[in-house]
């Protein structure tokens, strides 16, 4: 009898501290809940990881900007969004990649009773500036998009908003936001991968966001955009160390997204090359920004045709900066930002010189590209090299080519090289450089450039009639429909 008392004493002492045998199976690896800070974290590394993609069916935004084309694979670059689940994975992306994890981590920060609500107001501007720019690249991708009732779990089939709707309650919250970032609360810190919790810089983040926003609606509400961007220049980025750049590390599953497709580390694939479309006004500006965007072929830099076939090793490849693991990935940049100022003086909407911002924006891309570079004395050139640059007649701002538009759109888009999302607003909203899509040859007649992404095919099997009545409502899901801001 003793023994067996002492064989099932340490079982009774082992279930004595559980209630539940429930409680054996609790994975403490793996744990069912996480703090809120994680969530935004991973919230920040799914837009990162959704804007900076070049997958293929993904984020397609470099083919269509024209800075790269393919080498076989030509689905792409002619506009072909059925053949791949493209539409789809974006949308995925950042409803539940993103929106989904902020939407959870602000729950958990508005029911947490032991912080103060100084700490709560400026954890929820910190989810709330981020989730705008989220809402903000699904509304200007797609048009009318589910928002009022989305990400309700008891409402699988949301109704689409009106863009124009969703685009003023976006800015409403972000205005909401942006005195909330001053709080003298505890901000997120260590999970805060864009600023560490230095809330000055994401002072500058919120209003630079809230200029680039504002100036999307230059041509549809001038009114409007004018106030804000008034309201939003005193504050916004002032050198390249202010730039929201996603902070890739080098190893699995945390580097960049770029490397995981094109790195021959990780890939054998050979899908993309620099396209002749911008490598050659760049040659013949002889733009310094060249050897840290494509690498050379026999000491050149020599782009693909866009929409053909090209043979990998006969043309520029992305460069081997890019494709390094921890590059980083921006989300929005000082130059950015001066063009944009350039764009408000000559629209009127700020007193300034147009000139003198060009000059920085073209200065500061220059700058931010040139110190990359692996080559300690190229590095360190950026400024000499910028001030040549702008020096050439078809660069000065006095005397390039065209109006404002022309100037400011050719220079920006040449400074978004890598930032294909943003490059095709850009492009759609300032309509310059004139770009062309592809034909000849065995091109299918009738190409033309997407200015919007079709909704997801998923979209017309499970949530049907609210899809029908959004394409409806915007002129028909077509990647030819304009967005409702673009007016030109």
């Amino acid at each position: 009898m003793k023994k067996l008392i002492i064989l099932f004493l340490p079982f009774l002492l082992l279930t004595a501290c559980v209630d539940s045998l429930d409680e054996y199976n609790v994975d403490t690896k793996r744990p069912s809940t996480a703090p809120p800070v994680t969530l935004f974290s991973n919230a920040l590394k799914g837009l990162a990881d959704t804007l900076t993609s070049p997958n293929v069916n993904v984020n397609n935004y470099r083919l269509y900007v024209q800075h790269w084309t393919t080498t076989t694979y030509l689905d792409e670059p002619r506009y072909n969004v059925t053949a791949r689940i493209i539409p789809e994975s974006f949308w995925r992306g950042l409803y539940k990649g993103v929106i989904s994890d902020l939407n959870e981590s602000r729950r958990l920060v508005n029911a947490d009773e032991f912080i103060s609500q100084e700490t709560k107001d400026v954890q929820l501007a910190q989810i709330e500036v981020v989730e705008v720019l989220t809402w903000a690249a699904l509304v200007n991708t797609f048009g009318n998009i589910p928002y009022s009732e989305s990400m309700n779990p008891e409402n699988p089939l949301p109704k689409y908003d009106d863009a124009k709707t969703v685009y003023d309650a976006i800015l409403a919250r972000l205005d909401a936001a942006l005195p909330k970032l001053q709080s003298k609360g505890t901000p997120f810190s260590d999970g805060d991968l864009l600023y560490k919790g230095n809330m000055a810089q994401w002072v500058k983040f919120g209003n630079s966001l809230k200029l680039k926003l504002a100036m999307i609606i230059a041509d549809s509400d001038p009114a409007k955009a004018k106030t804000m961007v008034a309201e939003a220049a005193p504050n916004v980025f002032t050198s390249n160390a202010d730039n929201a750049a996603f902070p890739y590390i080098s190893t699995p599953p945390n580097y960049n997204v770029i490397a995981q497709n094109l790195n021959p580390l990780y890939t054998s694939r050979q899908d993309f090359v620099a396209s002749e479309t911008i490598v050659n006004p760049m040659n013949e500006l002889n733009d310094p920004r060249r050897a840290q965007f494509f690498t050379p072929v026999g000491g050149k830099y020599v782009g693909g045709k866009y929409g053909m076939l090209n043979t990998y090793a006969d043309f520029s490849h992305v460069s081997d900066l890019i494709i390094e693991p921890d590059f980083e990935g921006l989300l929005l940049d000082y130059s950015e930002v001066e063009f944009l100022l350039a764009e408000a003086v000559e629209r009127g909407f700020i007193a300034g010189n147009a000139a003198n911002h060009y000059n920085k924006a073209v200065t500061a891309s220059i700058v931010y590209w040139t110190s990359q570079d692996p080559d300690t004395e190229v590095a360190s050139q950026g400024s000499a090299r910028a001030a040549a640059y702008l020096a050439q007649p078809k660069v000065a701002y006095a005397t390039a080519k065209g109006n404002w538009k022309e100037k400011i759109g050719f220079q920006k888009w040449l400074a978004l090289y890598n930032r294909g999302w943003e490059s095709w607003v850009e492009w759609r909203r300032l309509d310059f450089p004139k770009l062309s899509p592809p034909s000849g040859g065995n091109v299918p007649a009738g190409l033309a450039i997407p200015v919007r992404m079709i909704y997801p095919i998923v979209e017309q099997t499970l949530n049907g009639s609210n899809r029908a009545a959004a394409a409806d409502a915007i002129g028909g899901d077509e990647l030819t429909t304009k967005l409702w801001w673009d007016k030109f």
